[in-house]
């Protein structure tokens, strides 16, 4: 029986074999491979999931050539023949021949994981307590979690390198910061191994020949990777966001655990009792800023962002991460929970009307006048302002301004001045702008600049705002004033990301982009390309006057130019603001358009923008057509 398998994999000696081979599969190659190497016998080996018979060569010109079982052996089962079914056996190769170089001591073997021998290569490093896994078959996250366990079980590190990218890798990339991953290329009768690095920095992968790595205490070291990816596991907590508002008041009797897995760089711990929405009072240790002035723990405070719960894996306890805080008023503090009980307010009784001159008729008695609890909190908001430190006013700006974006509105800086009373009264425009910087900051990208939100008496931009974007490391605020349009086109795109990030229902923005005019120049071919229109049109004014005169391939020609511009203006969006000129140009071309149809016929009452289309010639409206679409490709220049 003749066997039309194509197979491409081998071993070469015997069934037992680990020593794999690919069939070259063009003729000439096969050629110079058999004068290379005329003793070598081929196995459909065990290592390769086969039956371990004997295969020979077969040579083929007019198609690929492939090995054979050799007639009345074994039957074979053997479910992978491809080039890439010896992978594990070129794994296993190219790591023994890494330790000799390197004078390693080290044990290579093959895994068997349920789909045949070549699930898995393990590479073990006894003095370096570490254990190299390169998985070649797909492996879930369950698997994997058992797997990691098992591995680690005699070691200290167990690396993983992952043949393709998919969830695991995805997952295994945000545990640990990077991803070690290898994959193999044909090179005649080899399977060349390459060892990839990628981390959070960037998307791609930088690739290394195996033997180009080296093997050190750390493990496998990729040429170009250098110390980039972190050697060692996770540093960081995971983060969970925690929904709701949550209220915490620090308690400094009890000290933080020593060697807390939580401590970061940037960060203070401290022991207190946390309520979320929702929830009992619980004991965690707390995550706050460095840079900001500690709670004081005679007050509870409410987190203004959204706290979030750190969990360390394998570690018992949780944390809880919030960056900015305010204070809560006695009686808000009450009832939390964590503040002492207020005493009731004294009964009040009625106070007696003074006698009238007729003594024998009863008086009316006057009940003392009802104050509204709006009253009390703007009372009480007032006495709280007189006496608000200048970090507190910071904290305090913040989540007034937090709060108005949520809603969508702006603040007048004398609304702002009156509610938080001493400190920001009499301040000069220097210490207006030191203010805000401290109020926005730190600041990165996926934070919205509140300063924003902040208007002057005259009810337009404050006149410092172009200052404190420049401190704050806006790129192209510097220099612009309050009346500048970009700016204005600015602000109102950062006051959507914040209505975005702090309204009720939070959503991703894109990257805040810097203060840009869109530029509307044109090139110098450009202009002459402009120029050569406008000259044609003068010229076409002698020939052709009117819409009457079009050829139908100057008809085409029209319609394919209003064809882009409409394509070009859908692209850009929001991003090119439609001028009268440009509004009028595209009227006019439709209008034009369909006069000029096939079958038109031209109507005896003619409105304004028919009889204008009847006059325009098609050299003319390609003119204005072609400096539309020249002035939204310098646009797409400028944003992309």
């Amino acid at each position: 029986m003749l066997d039309h398998r194509l197979v491409q994999t081998a071993v070469i000696g015997n069934s037992k074999s680990d020593h794999p081979v690919i069939l070259p599969m063009e003729a000439p190659e096969l050629e110079v491979w058999r004068r290379r190497h005329p003793k070598y016998t081929y196995w459909c080996g065990y290592e390769l999931g086969g039956c371990g018979g004997r295969l020979m060569d077969r040579l083929y010109r007019d198609k690929a050539c492939h090995f054979a079982h050799v007639a009345g052996g074994p039957t074979c089962g053997r479910a992978a023949t491809g080039e890439s079914s010896a992978d594990h056996l070129f794994v296993k190769r190219g790591l023994r021949r890494l330790l000799d170089k390197h004078g390693q001591r080290g044990e290579v073997r093959t895994r068997d994981l349920g789909s045949g021998p070549g699930g898995a290569v393990d590479l073990h490093l006894p003095a370096a307590r570490r254990r190299l896994r390169f998985q070649v078959s797909p492996l879930d996250y369950r698997s994997w979690r058992a797997a990691d366990l098992d591995l680690g079980g005699d070691v200290d590190e167990v690396d993983w390198f992952f043949r393709t990218d998919g969830p695991l890798a995805e997952e295994v990339l945000a545990r640990d910061g990077y991803i070690l991953r290898f994959r193999l290329e044909t090179r005649g009768g080899e399977r060349r191994v390459y060892i990839g690095t990628r981390t959070h920095d960037g998307p791609s992968v930088r690739w290394d020949p195996l033997e180009d790595c080296r093997i050190e205490q750390v493990g496998l070291v990729a040429p170009s990777a250098g110390a980039t990816p972190p050697l060692g596991r996770r540093t960081k907590p995971f983060t969970f966001p925690l929904a709701g508002p949550l209220v915490f008041a620090l308690d400094e009797g009890t000290a933080v655990p020593e060697g807390s897995p939580f401590a970061s760089e940037g960060r203070r711990l401290a022991m207190a009792d946390v309520r979320p929405a929702g929830s009992p009072i619980v004991r965690a240790v707390l995550s706050l800023p460095d840079d900001t002035a500690p709670p004081s723990a005679a007050h509870v405070y409410r987190a203004v962002d959204r706290a979030s719960m750190l969990v360390r894996e394998g570690v018992e306890g949780w944390a809880v991460r919030l960056d900015r805080f305010v204070r809560l008023d006695a009686h808000e503090a009450a009832r939390t929970g964590l503040a002492g009980v207020l005493p009731e307010l004294p009964e009040q009784r009625p106070v007696p009307a003074p006698q009238t001159r007729q003594p024998d008729r009863p008086s009316p008695v006057v009940p003392p006048r009802a104050v509204s609890s709006a009253t009390v909190r703007k009372q009480r908001a007032k006495d709280d302002a007189l006496v608000l430190t200048r970090d507190q006013a910071v904290v305090r700006v913040r989540e007034i301004l937090t709060d108005a974006a949520a809603e969508g509105r702006t603040l007048r800086w004398s609304d702002l001045g009156a509610q938080l009373g001493n400190p920001l009264k009499s301040v000069s425009e220097r210490e207006r702008i030191d203010f805000l910087v401290e109020v926005d900051s730190p600041l990165w990208d996926s934070k919205a600049v509140l300063s924003v939100l902040l208007a002057g008496d005259n009810g337009g931009l404050l006149s410092c705002l172009p200052a404190v974007l420049h401190r704050l490391g806006v790129g192209g605020a510097q220099g612009l004033s309050t009346d500048s349009p970009p700016l204005h086109a600015w602000v109102k795109q950062e006051r959507e990301r914040g209505i975005a990030l702090y309204g009720t229902s939070p959503r991703p923005v894109p990257r805040r982009r810097p203060v840009t005019t869109p530029t509307r120049t044109l090139t110098a071919q450009q202009w002459r390309d402009v120029g050569a229109s406008l000259r044609g049109v003068q010229q076409h004014k002698r020939e052709r006057t009117d819409a009457r005169h079009a050829t139908a391939g100057e008809i085409r020609q029209v319609r394919a130019l209003y064809d882009r511009v409409q394509r070009k203006m859908s692209d850009l969006g929001g991003a090119f603001r439609r001028t009268k000129r440009t509004n009028r140009v595209m009227l006019l071309a439709r209008t034009w358009l369909a006069l000029t149809a096939p079958g038109a016929q031209t109507p005896a009452n003619r409105s304004p923008e028919q009889a204008q289309a009847l006059r325009t010639s098609a050299a003319e409206l390609s003119a204005e057509l072609n400096a539309i679409a020249a002035e939204l490709e310098a646009v797409k220049a400028q944003y992309w």
